[in-house]
């Protein structure tokens, strides 16, 4: 999964903005416009970003990670 992309495609799922989300993690929208381009994330950051959009991408890279196979 691309992080980036996923946090993205949330984040158009609530109707919100990226000037919004800048404001809520308290960065300049260019930062928010480099994560959607990132593959992976410091997990502090994630977390934060959970907690911002109320959504759980930790169980999403989960599943990813039971779904492959060996």
């Amino acid at each position: 999964m691309h992080i980036g992309h996923r946090i993205r495609d949330v984040l158009h799922e609530q109707h919100r903005t990226s000037v919004w989300l800048a404001r809520e993690l308290g960065c300049d929208r260019t930062n928010i416009y480099r994560i959607y381009e990132k593959m992976s994330l410091d997990t502090s950051v994630l977390l934060r970003l959970s907690r911002i959009l109320r959504h759980n991408f930790f169980s999403e890279l989960a599943e990813e990670v039971m779904d492959e196979k060996p």
